[in-house]
C-alpha cells in the first residue's frame, strides 16, 4: 500500500482459449484488500485457468490483470510439500526462498506452525508421517508465513472431512481477523463459499462468464452453521444456480429472505455493470 492507497486485484475483460476451444469470456471484477471473493461453477467451467492466470501461471492472452498486491500467494489443491524435509523445514521453505536467515526462518516457522495447530512434534515429522489433515494445515502455515497481501485458494479443503474442512475455515478468518488479507478462493461447494466470502460469483457457461452475484453483508465470523445452511438453501433455490450445476428446476424458486442479511444474489446480464460495495463485477 502506497500513499493510503488501497491494493486491489483488477480483472478487466478477460479471455483465454487453449488452442482452438474458447474457456473464458470477457470476465471482470474486482478484490480489495481485507475482502473474500468466491468463484463457484460446475467442475471444467474455466475457475482453476482464471485463477492460474491471477497467480501469473498462465500468460494473459486477451484483457488484462492489474494485481496491486505487492506479495501473491497460491495455495493449491494437494499440500504439494517436500517428503524430504521435515514439516517446519517444509514451512520454511519460501522464506528461505526470500534470502531469510535460518535462525529466523525456522523460528516463524515454528510460530506458524503453532498458530495452525501443529506442535512441536509434528514440525519434527516428515510429511507422510502426518495425517492428510496436519498435512493441509502444513501447507496454510507455509502459506500464511509468508505474510501474503493476496491469497489464491484452488480448493485446498476439498478433500477434508467435514471437521477438519470447519477447523481450516476457522483458522484462516482468524488470520483475517489478525491483518487485511485478501482472499480470492475457487469452490465448488457452495455452502464453503457462503460460509467464507464477503461476495461469490457463479461463473459459466461454454464459454465461461459471470453470471450470478450474491453479496453476504453478514460478516464470515458471525455466520452461524444455522445461518449458513439457510443461505445456501437459498443459492441452491435460484434458477441461475440451478441451471450451471445441471439441477432439475424448481417449480417456485424461495423468494429472497429478509431476515438475518439472507439473500437470493442477482442475475447478470451481459452489458449491465453490477456495483457493490465489495467486489465490483463488470460485464
Amino acid at each position: 500500500m502506497t500513499g493510503g492507497v488501497q491494493p486491489v486485484l483488477r480483472v478487466r475483460h478477460l479471455s483465454h482459449a487453449f488452442g482452438p476451444r474458447e474457456v473464458l469470456q470477457r470476465v471482470s471484477l474486482e478484490l480489495p484488500a481485507g475482502h473474500t471473493l468466491a468463484l463457484v461453477g460446475p467442475s471444467g467451467s474455466g475457475k482453476s485457468t482464471l485463477l492460474n492466470l491471477c497467480a501469473g501461471l498462465l500468460t494473459v492472452r486477451e484483457g488484462k490483470i492489474e494485481n496491486g498486491f505487492a506479495r501473491t500467494v497460491m495455495l493449491f489443491q494437494q499440500p504439494s510439500l517436500l517428503p524430504w524435509k521435515t514439516v517446519r523445514d517444509n514451512i520454511a521453505l519460501g522464506l528461505k526462498a526470500a534470502g531469510i536467515s535460518r535462525s529466523e526462518r525456522l523460528q516463524r516457522s515454528r510460530a506458524m506452525g503453532h498458530a495452525m495447530g501443529l506442535d512441536d512434534l509434528a514440525l519434527a515429522q516428515f510429511p507422510t508421517q502426518l495425517s492428510g489433515g496436519m498435512q493441509s494445515r502444513a501447507a496454510l502455515a507455509r502459506a500464511l508465513v509468508l505474510e501474503p497481501d493476496l491469497l489464491l485458494l484452488d480448493e485446498p479443503f476439498s478433500a477434508l472431512d467435514i471437521g477438519l474442512r470447519d477447523q481450516m475455515h476457522r483458522l484462516l478468518l482468524a488470520e483475517q481477523a489478525r491483518r487485511p488479507l485478501a482472499v480470492l478462493m475457487i469452490t465448488h461447494d457452495l455452502m464453503e463459499a457462503v460460509a467464507l466470502a464477503d461476495s461469490v460469483l457463479l461463473l459459466a457457461g461454454r464459454p465461461a462468464r459471470l453470471c450470478w452475484r450474491l453479496d453476504l453483508p453478514l460478516p464470515a465470523a458471525e455466520r452461524s452453521d444455522d445461518w449458513i445452511h439457510r443461505q445456501t438453501a437459498l443459492v441452491l433455490a435460484q434458477s441461475t444456480v440451478r441451471e450451471a450445476f445441471e439441477l432439475p428446476a424448481l417449480e417456485d424458486c424461495m423468494p429472497p429472505a429478509r431476515d438475518a442479511g439472507l439473500s437470493a444474489g442477482v442475475t447478470l446480464q451481459a452489458g449491465t455493470p453490477a456495483a457493490s460495495e465489495r467486489c465490483e463485477v463488470l460485464l
